[in-house]
């Protein structure tokens, strides 16, 4: 399985593996030829394409020495290319889009008895991906998804056109899901919506977001609560009041600014103008004073001036974001801003991310430093951490969703290290004083997931697709 893009794509593959297994598939030992590779694309920018045709065309020899070996590709981008994939890499399987992944296992197996591709591409969704079976990755933290699709219309942005309008999943459908996944020993959920905020707009409750943060609130056992990514049009005070009232929800705001020119966001049809932005990031500093706040922002796009872009870098010194993922507007087929006049030369934005990428650097590495000599509580992540010549370090998120490496002590993945912040990087931390430690429920779900292939998704020590959550 490998996933190209946003969370909402890595929700989807966890369905996806969640499928396979109950169809009978087992990811394969890592550096063995599979029967079966899946990608789930992404169609966000340009690079997405290359990435994809470049890994299929280093299958396609393999495929060749592999009898019976199946390829399918599905996602953003196979909802938009739908035929070019099948033109571009006829030795593919199976194509198939956003709106059906619980139908992969019966394409598969249609692809193989009639010995020819398949390309099934429905036009809107008919069964909410939070329905399928799933496979975590993690026995610690979850993706909850609470609605898909989009009902705004930025010019630059291909997703509604594949992900559709905006569903939303009932309150106490998610809240159900919630409650077992805590069960399992999940202690962070991760509530996901291509416009999070607007959660609620299907079945005409305004306030069903705030009202479904405060409802996390009660879920006994849950100790952590994100959700990625709101739109500035539909942040209200009323979700500022029930971040801060609620103890649970993390003291972090992802909020995509994508650019600090009211004229350029005015093209981009974003429907906020800075002001409206930076006022939010006030109220959320005034109600929650340490929060961290990281965003979005597009340099390049069709029009923009120098002087639009000095505005944006005045916006990200104002802001003082704790990181910011910064990118070149690229042109995407499809979009209005693809056939907008006055597209930016390409040496042109390249020399403005330059400069934009220096003054978030700046910023965030001037934040980062307010750190040192604070005490944070790590929830510790996969995997080994740092390694250097002197030092075994630990890795995982502070409440605030900074990255922080602690020193090494005897916790699992999952457990939760208390300790004092010594050094700090643009974008990472130090912690190397341990205050405390806290084994967990959740470090107990890992660990049984080490011993125990039914409940791990390990096979012969190696993950496996799609065990059952």
């Amino acid at each position: 399985m490998r996933t190209f893009g946003c969370q909402m794509n890595v929700h989807d593959s966890e369905r996806l593996s969640g499928v396979l297994e109950d169809a009978g598939y087992l990811r394969v030992p890592s550096g063995d030829v599979a029967d079966l590779v899946v990608f789930n694309t992404c169609a966000v920018r340009e690079n997405a394409d290359n990435k994809l045709y470049g890994n299929l065309g280093m299958l396609a020899s393999v495929k060749a020495k592999s009898e019976g070996m199946q390829i399918a590709v599905g996602g953003c981008l196979a909802q938009k290319d739908r035929h070019t994939v099948l033109k571009r890499a006829p030795w593919v399987d199976v194509v198939f889009g956003t709106h059906n992944i619980g139908s992969l296992p019966a394409l598969l197996e249609r692809a193989r008895v009639n010995n020819e591709a398949q390309l099934e591409i429905l036009e809107s969704l008919e069964v909410f991906p939070s329905t399928l079976p799933a496979r975590r990755e993690s026995a610690y933290a979850a993706w909850v998804a609470i609605s898909v699709g989009c009902n705004n219309t930025c010019t630059f942005c291909i997703v509604p056109s594949l992900r559709g309008l905006e569903k939303d999943r009932r309150p106490g459908d998610i809240l159900a899901e919630i409650e077992a996944l805590v069960a399992e020993g999940v202690i962070e959920v991760t509530l996901l919506g291509q416009n999070v905020n607007a959660y609620g707009v299907e079945f005409g409750e305004p306030q069903a977001f705030a009202d479904l943060l405060r409802a996390c609130g009660q879920v006994e056992g849950l100790e952590r609560v994100r959700f990625t990514s709101p739109h500035p049009r539909d942040f209200t005070d009323e979700v500022i009041t029930a971040m801060a009232e609620t103890p649970n929800v993390m003291p972090q705001l992802h909020m995509p600014l994508q650019s600090g020119s009211d004229s350029v966001l005015q093209r981009m049809r974003r429907s906020y103008r800075k002001d409206r932005y930076l006022g939010i990031i006030e109220r959320v500093r005034a109600a929650m004073p340490d929060a961290s706040i990281t965003t979005d922002i597009i340099v390049g796009f069709p029009g923009e001036t120098e002087a639009d872009l000095e505005e944006t870098l005045d916006v990200i010194r104002e802001a003082r974001f704790s990181n910011a993922f910064t990118f070149q507007y690229s042109q995407r087929p499809g979009t209005p801003a693809a056939t907008m006049p006055d597209q930016v030369p390409a040496e042109v934005v390249g020399d403005r991310y330059k400069r934009l990428l220096a003054v978030a650097e700046e910023v965030a590495w001037s934040e980062s430093r307010l750190q040192v000599g604070r005490t944070v509580e790590v929830l510790i992540a996969e995997g080994e951490g740092r390694k250097d010549e002197h030092t075994h370090r630990l890795s995982g998120r502070a409440a605030d969703n900074r990255l922080v490496h602690v020193a090494a002590v005897d916790v699992r993945p999952g457990d939760m290290v208390t300790a004092r912040v010594t050094y700090a990087a643009p974008h990472h931390l130090v912690a190397d004083e341990v205050v405390g430690v806290l084994r967990t429920r959740a470090g107990d779900a890992w660990e049984a997931r080490q011993v125990s292939p039914s409940a791990s998704g390990v096979l012969l020590g190696m993950p496996v697709i799609g065990v059952r959550s």
